[in-house]
């Protein structure tokens, strides 16, 4: 998603159809849609085609009149709205969204004044207009002095093409500027309330994520782009993952969510409380992670907490015995309160980006391979010898290797061998794939 593409913002109060209005614009690839009202709290940024057109279609969280006013921003309401007018106030086009069925509100009144002072262009649009009627009774919506009212159903997707051509139209005309290079996509994954989006507003450099004492805050995945001393990342903020029996409703969607966004990483950062340490639903997420393939550091965050120097050695030594199976992943203590360990952090990134790409020469590889045997032979294999004829690198994110071998390769020998390629090639913070496949000596000397 380039920062070069214009931008629309999507607001209005609560429940008038913004989610849906949002994934219907851009074909399903936007918000958690559910029936409850207020789902979406973070900004939510998705990339939208029409008409040889590109632009980033923001959804808000809902604004009701309360939360504008004087102090409002102390409660999550109010630092909802804050979000949603920031939105608006970085965006090139502005969609006000009101629905049919209820007419216009006094939430929908206050808003409109605030919207007033946006020297930003706008279009009123008026969504669960399922037929005529709503037109036909549109004086209504055209006494707000917001331009002509445009009717639509994002639901059943009626108006939506006309939305999109008016949207284009008023859209800078650089909208077809060249997109930025690619950029690597970090997670901050973890369990609720561990500082994921302290972290992530950290590196963004202002309070893009919602933090709030209330765990579970974040409901969605949010991303923006960031430049961190010369490089650019996009940064992805997701939902806390509960354990299973907690999880229920929007949650369901909010980690099935955060599970895609781990897959479409190319580095998870798995935050964990350090003054609660590593729980079982830390290992079930980092276990995700690992099967995912995508590269991992661990970030012990909160450590300012932690004060006794014997209680920090047990710390991360339980941490490390608690997630071993995810032990190529660097460890940095962290702490976004005070800042501690964000220079480091990304500098772990790094490293594990550019491992994630390594290559491992034929030649170099086989030789390790042949050492590694003559070090350690391979158990045999029923009642066989088992060795391995050749091996060769197939793959990168992550790094994948198919090894030809005369009968199955033990476990634990599988182990000892990918402990080997990591003292000799590195690949900090990636999975390595060890793949099998049985061939006979004769075929192979034949």
């Amino acid at each position: 998603m380039s920062s070069n593409l214009p931008r629309v913002a999507v607001v209005g109060r609560p429940n008038v159809g913004k989610s849906t209005l949002v994934n219907r614009l851009a074909q399903g690839r936007g918000s958690i849609v559910g029936p409850s009202p207020g789902l979406t709290r973070d900004r939510i940024d998705t990339e939208v085609h029409w008409a040889g057109h590109t632009f980033i279609l923001s959804d808000t969280g809902g604004i009701v009149e309360a939360a504008i006013g004087p102090d409002a921003d102390k409660e999550i309401s109010g630092k909802v709205a804050n979000k949603a007018i920031s939105a608006m106030e970085s965006s090139d086009l502005v969609l006000f969204l009101i629905e049919a069925p209820a007419g216009i509100t006094s939430d929908d009144l206050a808003l409109v004044k605030r919207l007033r002072r946006i020297k930003v262009p706008m279009i009123l649009v008026v969504n669960k207009a399922d037929d005529d009627r709503a037109e036909q009774n549109s004086g209504e919506f055209w006494s707000l002095g917001l331009g002509e009212p445009m009717f639509v159903s994002s639901t059943h997707g009626r108006g939506t093409g006309d939305l999109l051509d008016r949207i284009v139209q008023l859209l800078p005309t650089d909208a077809d500027a060249p997109e930025r290079p690619v950029v690597p996509s970090i997670a901050l994954v973890g369990r609720p309330n561990v500082g994921k989006s302290s972290l992530f507003n950290r590196f963004v450099g202002e309070e893009r994520a919602i933090v709030h004492h209330e765990p579970g805050t974040t409901r969605d995945s949010i991303d923006t782009i960031v430049s961190w001393e010369g490089r650019s990342y996009r940064f992805v903020d997701t939902a806390g993952i509960r354990r299973r029996a907690k999880t229920q409703g929007v949650e369901i969607f909010s980690a099935s969510r955060t599970r895609n966004s781990i897959e479409r990483s190319d580095v998870a950062v798995l935050v964990i409380d350090a003054a609660e340490g590593a729980t079982s639903q830390d290992q079930r997420i980092a276990e995700q992670v690992a099967e995912a393939g995508v590269g991992a550091v661990l970030s012990l965050n909160k450590w300012d907490l932690i004060e006794d120097v014997e209680v920090a050695a047990v710390t991360e030594r339980t941490i490390k015995d608690r997630l071993h199976f995810v032990d190529y992943a660097p460890l940095v203590r962290t702490s976004a309160k005070t800042a501690r360990g964000m220079q480091k952090l990304i500098g772990q990134v790094d490293v594990v980006l550019e491992t994630r790409s390594q290559r491992i020469p034929t030649s170099a590889l086989n030789q390790l391979v042949q050492d590694a045997q003559q070090r350690a032979p391979i158990p045999r294999s029923r009642n066989r010898s088992v060795k391995i004829l050749y091996a060769t690198q197939v793959g990168v994110e992550p790094p994948t290797f198919v090894l030809f071998s005369t009968g199955k390769l033990a476990i634990s020998w599988l182990r000892f061998l990918e402990r080997r390629l990591r003292e000799e090639f590195g690949f900090v913070g990636n999975p390595i794939r060890l793949v099998e496949r049985e061939r006979s000596e004769s075929r192979r000397t034949g």
